[in-house]
């Protein structure tokens, strides 16, 4: 059984949240502040978060922040509906994902398992499981890892699916649609930044070649190319 941590000072709807994913088959616990939600967060004891943006003590960019100092812990953003600029950071700072207040618990149950999905190791041997090793970045979906030169990165669930797809199809296009249904497990939205926020993200993680080149190119209204030299 999944254990979700549901960080928000809104007990009323902690409740009602609690009640349903516990039906859904979740292990709920909930905290009502920033700074005991982080604690929490950081013993290693949950599957994922589900952080709001206001909280007492210690807002919830602060606490992902802080989170993602340390830890891989997959979180979930709940956000003003409407206030593009929260999403963004939150994307921004490490977020797996995001869902706008009031939203419906079938939706954040159906996030939830996305996310969760993808957390999980694939098993050796089985289809998509074979290490990739393209351009001094290698990827290995067995233990979920990715180095670059020597060196460990730091990944989101969803920045590993992005690299992922990005590697299996180096040097061709990679559609936006597909990138969003194959990692996201949704279809693509006009108005969701989502995707092209943790490009950005991931982008940065990888940095630029010797030559200063971008190892992942944007192809305008199209979809993302991993470039190879």
């Amino acid at each position: 059984m999944d254990k979700i941590l549901i960080i928000d000072d809104d007990e009323e709807l902690c409740e009602l949240v609690s009640e349903y994913l516990t039906v859904e088959g979740f292990e709920i616990e909930c905290v009502h502040d920033g700074q005991s939600g982080l604690d929490m967060a950081l013993t290693g004891d949950y599957d994922m978060a589900i952080l709001d943006v206001m909280l007492p003590k210690l807002n919830g960019f602060d606490v992902l922040r802080s989170l993602r100092e340390t830890s891989k812990l997959p979180v979930i953003m709940l956000t003003a509906r409407g206030d593009d600029m929260e999403r963004i950071v939150g994307l921004e700072i490490g977020a797996d994902d995001y869902l706008p207040k009031p939203f419906n618990p079938r939706e954040l149950a159906a996030r939830l398992r996305a996310i969760l999905r993808r957390t999980v190791p694939t098993e050796e041997g089985a289809e998509g499981s074979e290490k990739l090793d393209v351009d001094g970045v290698l990827l290995s979906p067995s233990s979920r890892t990715a180095v670059l030169d020597g060196e460990e990165l730091s990944l989101t669930s969803v920045e590993f699916g992005l690299l992922h797809e990005l590697l299996k199809e180096a040097g061709r296009i990679v559609k936006k649609e597909d990138l969003s249904e194959n990692v996201l497990e949704r279809k693509l939205s006009p108005y969701d930044r989502s995707l092209d926020m943790h490009i950005s993200n991931l982008r940065k993680k990888l940095g630029t070649r010797a030559d200063g080149s971008d190892r992942i190119k944007t192809i305008r209204s199209v979809g993302y190319i991993y470039t190879v030299v």
